[in-house]
Formats: structure tokens, sequence, C-alpha cells
């Protein structure tokens, strides 16, 4: 009897059990599960570096395969330094400096495809490209390649398209998104749907489309070279901050606060913006939360301005979407964080992204490599496969034609050792107005604070003298002149 009573039993305890465990898939494998965060040693890490105390809610941080620039705290203008990857350890007190800028320099980005070129912006209105030698700076550079002026206030926002080789977007105080031709010097299209300052830009793979948030609380998909806004979203709910394309998902991911003053972060369809398709709150702190999003990996990390820790999760196509997987932690804040791009990776270690954090207090830039742990130490070709290379898709003038091209994709199995045959050129420019939608915006660039009007006493004050040792010249290029064809008139009155 004992045993027939038991059968029953046995059955209940084996029909609970399958459901617990049908109810295990939740937590899916995933190779990037047991991804980790190394810190760099000490001898790797950047040392007594006067990094920026600027509160501007930026990096303040861009790395490639070769440079690492950091803004970096001065006075009188604006100021970034430039170290090569290799030359870790403690920095010189006199180091050189880019300082060519007037005011505080607000954002820098290398060029994805020249690596020796860097774009800087700044309070003082401009946008200035600069061509750093090989193996470093070896005294201090004012001169820049290209100075770009459009902006009518200072500059918070700057972004090369991802597939051309000229095309540099920068978003002013002024509410603008102006668009760079490099090849020839000039803005060749101003976009002007904003009615507040703009957060953050992002393009989509081919850079046929450009996300905006801004701080009038609407999410933008844009039409860059027509300027046309093609989805907006009103978010109340979900204050947006920052925003990022991830890759061909066809989806954006935002990061902002809930109504209830939480970090929150939220997945949209990039072809409708009417409601978010996740929401999900993240902690209570107050630091803006900035995405990184790896289109090879699709893994999403999450650093937070002034924490210490980086939260990462896996990005997928079904539900949930959003898939938690790890955390690193540091009892250091970061200030800002500086990405290297794919090809600078080291694939023997299977290291599958790299932070440069910027830690202020101790005037410090700490390497973090993100790790797959990997028995063998063959290629794995499932988390590196091929990536967006050094080799632009298209020139400026073919993309602003309406040309669109995905980038040109390389392997990282070999590593990386393809150095790129192309030369940046800049063009040679006239001082001229630069007339956009009808504007001369050089007329349109009015002193809005008293340094801003002594900046530009002194540059008018610098042009004057210019001027004048100009005029100065001409006059006695025409009094020689002069005399030449007076001598002409005595030698040979008859011919004259």
């Amino acid at each position: 009897m004992s045993a027939q009573m038991g059968q029953p039993t046995l059955c209940l305890f084996l029909t609970f059990f399958s459901s617990q465990m049908s109810w295990r898939p939740t937590y899916r494998s995933s190779k990037f599960r047991n991804v980790y965060g190394k810190v760099a040693n000490r001898e790797h890490c950047f040392d007594g570096i006067p990094i920026t105390k600027n509160v501007h809610d930026n990096h303040f941080c861009a790395v490639n395969s070769k440079f690492v620039a950091v803004v970096t705290e001065s006075a009188g203008g604006g100021s970034f330094i430039v170290i090569p990857v290799s030359q870790s350890g403690r920095l010189d007190s006199h180091y050189p400096k880019v300082c060519g800028h007037q005011g505080n320099v607000l954002d820098i980005k290398w060029n994805p495809f020249f690596e020796n070129i860097i774009a800087s912006c700044s309070e003082d209105t401009s946008v200035r490209v600069w061509e750093i030698p090989e193996g470093g700076l070896r005294r201090h550079m004012t001169e820049a390649v290209l100075e770009l002026y459009g902006h009518s206030r200072r500059v918070g926002l700057i972004e090369w398209h991802p597939t051309s080789s000229g095309i540099l977007f920068s978003a002013g105080y002024d509410y603008k998104i102006l668009i760079w031709n490099l090849e020839i010097g000039d803005p060749v299209k101003m976009i002007d749907c904003h009615t507040d300052v703009i957060l953050s830009m992002s393009f989509n793979t081919d850079g046929s489309l450009l996300a905006t948030s801004c701080k009038d609380k609407k999410l933008r998909v844009i039409e860059p070279r027509s300027g046309r806004v093609l989805q907006q979203a009103n978010c109340k709910n979900h204050r947006v901050n920052r925003v990022v394309f991830l890759g061909n998902m066809k989806r954006l991911l935002t990061t902002g606060v809930s109504r209830w003053n939480t970090r929150q972060i939220a997945l949209w369809d990039q072809e409708d913006l009417s409601m978010p398709t996740v929401e999900e709150d993240i902690d209570g702190l107050s630091g803006l939360l900035f995405p990184f999003y790896d289109a090879d990996t699709h893994m999403l990390y999450l650093a937070g301005k002034g924490d210490g820790n980086i939260r990462y999760f896996e990005i997928t196509t079904e539900k949930p979407y959003i898939q938690y997987l790890m955390e690193f932690r540091s009892p250091a804040p970061q200030k800002g964080l500086g990405v290297m791009p794919k090809h600078g990776l080291d694939v023997a270690a299977c290291e599958v992204y790299r932070f440069y954090k910027l830690v202020t207090l101790k005037g410090l830039i700490e390497p973090i490599s993100m790790i797959v742990p990997r028995r063998s130490d063959t290629y794995q070709e499932d988390i590196y496969p091929m990536t967006a290379g050094t080799q632009p898709a298209l020139s400026a003038s073919e993309w602003l034609s309406g040309i669109d091209r995905d980038p040109v994709l390389m392997s990282l199995k070999d590593g990386y050792h393809r150095p790129n045959q192309l030369v940046f050129k800049a063009p040679v420019k006239e001082k001229k107005t630069m007339v956009v939608n009808g504007i001369d915006l050089l007329e349109n660039v009015p002193p809005r604070t008293e340094n801003e009007l002594l900046r530009m006493f002194f540059r008018q004050q610098d042009e004057l003298r210019r001027l004048k040792e100009e005029l100065t010249t001409k006059d006695v290029r025409i009094r020689q002149l002069e005399l030449e064809l007076n001598n002409l008139k005595n030698v040979s009155p008859n011919n004259v």
C-alpha cells in the first residue's frame, strides 16, 4: 500500500521538477556570459596627466591603435594631449600639447580612416582638424590643418561619418548641426530642426541615418543629407540623455531618467518611435549613463559618469531583448572613457573591448580590457567576425551625391599590420563668407560673454595688423612700379 501511495507522490515530484527545469532556459547560454574586465598593470597605465575638470558631459578622451588623446586642464585657451599608445608610464610635466584653441576644448574624435588626423571643437565656436606627426608631438602644436568656423555659439559635439573619408558633423549650442566637407573645407548643409541643445549624435552602420537626443526631451531620426526628420519621439516618461544605433538591428538604445528620477535604458524601433519596445530601470544614482555598443558581439556596455563600475548586457532579437551579463567594479570614479577600435585589440588574449578610463583625482588613464575566457590559444572566429576596417567605403563627394555603402570589412585573424596608404589632403582655403541655407554664418557670430568679446577684439587687432602690413607692402610695390614706368617713359618717350 505504501508503495502504491509513493508512486503518485513521485509523479508529482517529477512534474514539479520538470516545470522548474523548463523555467531555467530564460537564463540562456551565451558565449559572453563570463566576460570579465581586467585592469592593466600600473606600468601600462598613463600617469601624471592634468585631466580637465570641465563639467561638460563628454568623454574628453579619444583612442585609436596609435594614440591616446585627452583634454587637459589649461589656463588661457584650451588644449589636449596626444600620447602614443605604447608610451605608457608617468608623463613629463612639460610634455607638448595641442593648444591652438582660444576656449576650452569640449570634444575630440579621431578620424576612423586616417589615424594621424584628429578633430576638436571648443567654446571658441570653432572646429579644428589636426595632423599628428608619426611618433607623437615633439613640440607644442598651435597650427591646425583646417580651422572651421560656422557656429555662432560654442561647439559641444563632433562626429566623423562612419563610411565616408571626408565628412564631419558638428553640433553647437546654437541648436544647429553643420555637415563639413573636408575636401573643400566648408559647411555643405545645416540641420536646423532642434529647439534646444543637442546632447548626442549616433549614426547607423552605413551613415544614411542620424539619431539625435536633445534637451527639448525629443528623440529624432534624421536623414542627414536632406535634414528631414523621419521619426520623432516626445520622451515625457523617459527623459533621453544619450542615444546609440544598435548596428543593423534597426533599433535604437537610449539612456536617460525615468519620471521617478531613476537611471533607465530604453529600446526603440527606429521606424516607430511612438513607444519604447523595452524600458528597464538601472539604479537610483544621478550620474549620466554613457552607452557603448559593440555591433560585432552585440554587447552593450553602460558606464556612469562618476561611477566606478561598468555593466554589460547582450542585445538579442528575441524577448527579453536585453540580457544582463555581468558588472565590472572599481573603487575609482570615471570622468570619461575612450574606446579602442577593434583592429587595435589583443586578439591572442581574446580581448573583445578595451576602455581607457580617466581618473581625474589621480591624473591617471587606466586601460580596462574586456576578455572572453577561452582555454585554446587558437584564433576564436566566433567572437571575432569580419569587422569595419580603416578603408573608407566612399569619398565625401560620393556620399553627398546620395550614395550609401556599408563599411569595408576586414578580418582580425592575422593581426592588424596593414598600414593605410591614404594621405589626408587639406584644401587650401581663403578667407571668405560661408553661406549655408541662405545664411551667412560668419556674419552671425556675436560675442556672448566678456571673454568672447576680448578674444574677438584681439583677433580683430591681429587682423588689422596683418592688413596694415599688407597695405604697406603693396604701397611699396606700387611706388616701385611707378618708378619703373617713369624710367621706361624717359628712355623711349616715342614708344609710350
